[in-house]
């Protein structure tokens, strides 16, 4: 896919953060857009933007961890534009916890989210992106989708199990000679909502020193995340890191192997202290 010029897009999570800035640039790029997110108002409002630079855009409703609501999104896409050439499976949460303190509930929230969200999205949708004869698919994981971190292994079964799965489908795609690219984004810290809307924080946190903590540690916007994306769409990478700490992030293990989880407890008990003084919790 060279060009976006009157493509049908498809991305979930388009109330904010990478969804919105990926529709913003799509729009930009002369895209069709249909946009969703469980936040009405929010994809409501990433939709009117969208409008206002000269793109067709659709807001809906949709929570991605219910399969039947996915595939009845995908039906009323296929209708409203009778095809689909991109999807961006990029909806997901947040969960602080140990595996020690984590609760079931709140495991399976971030699970049927992050992991769930991806697969229903590429099941509903991949019919009609090898009907569309020049379709792409994109599925959102992380850079702790590469590496392990305490205090994250919700978090991390389910990114590993997004890269795992869209490494998989881009095999088998070329394997069928189908005609979809398949692509999987490790962002690092881009500037979202996802800090201050994640479970798993103390009940006396301040939401909005939090919010500053997070926002001073990250190194990419949403718009140039989306710009970074798109040009791995571009030249059908398999892979697309997203910042300089997803770089630094992709090498540890290739250097460290197995030795990175006992070199880094020291460094996440210094990263944890540094973390508490931005007010984020760890």
């Amino acid at each position: 896919m060279k060009n976006f010029k009157d493509k049908v897009a498809v991305i979930t999570g388009a109330g904010s953060g990478i969804g919105r800035g990926l529709a913003l640039e799509l729009a930009r790029r002369g895209a069709q857009l249909a946009l969703s997110d469980i936040n009405t108002e929010a994809v409501a409002d990433t939709a009117g933007r969208c409008e206002k630079l000269g793109a067709t855009a659709i807001p809906y409703e949709l929570d991605v961890a219910h399969r039947a609501a996915v595939y009845a999104h995908a039906a009323d896409v296929r209708g409203e534009f009778g095809r689909v050439n991109l999807v961006f499976n990029n909806a997901g949460v947040a969960l602080g916890a140990d595996v020690e303190d984590m609760e079931w509930d709140d495991f399976d929230w971030l699970m049927n989210i992050n992991f769930w969200g991806v697969a229903h999205g590429t099941k509903a949708f991949l019919p009609d992106l090898i009907a569309s004869g020049d379709g792409h698919i994109v599925n959102i994981s992380s850079v702790f989708g590469l590496v392990g971190v305490p205090s994250q292994s919700a978090y991390n079964a389910a990114k590993f199990a997004v890269r795992g799965f869209t490494e998989a489908l881009r095999q088998e795609m070329r394997i069928a000679r189908h005609p979809v690219g398949v692509t999987c984004v490790h962002p690092g810290g881009v500037t979202t909502n996802i800090a201050v809307s994640a479970r798993g924080l103390p009940d006396d946190v301040d939401l909005e020193s939090l919010r500053r903590g997070w926002d001073a540690l990250t190194l990419t916007s949403p718009g140039a995340a989306a710009k970074i994306i798109l040009h791995g769409v571009e030249k059908n990478k398999a892979r697309v890191l997203i910042g300089p700490d997803a770089r630094v992030f992709d090498l540890i293990p290739r250097l460290l192997g197995p030795a990175y989880e006992d070199l880094g407890v020291p460094l996440y008990r210094a990263g944890r202290q540094a973390a508490a003084r931005f007010g984020i919790a760890l």
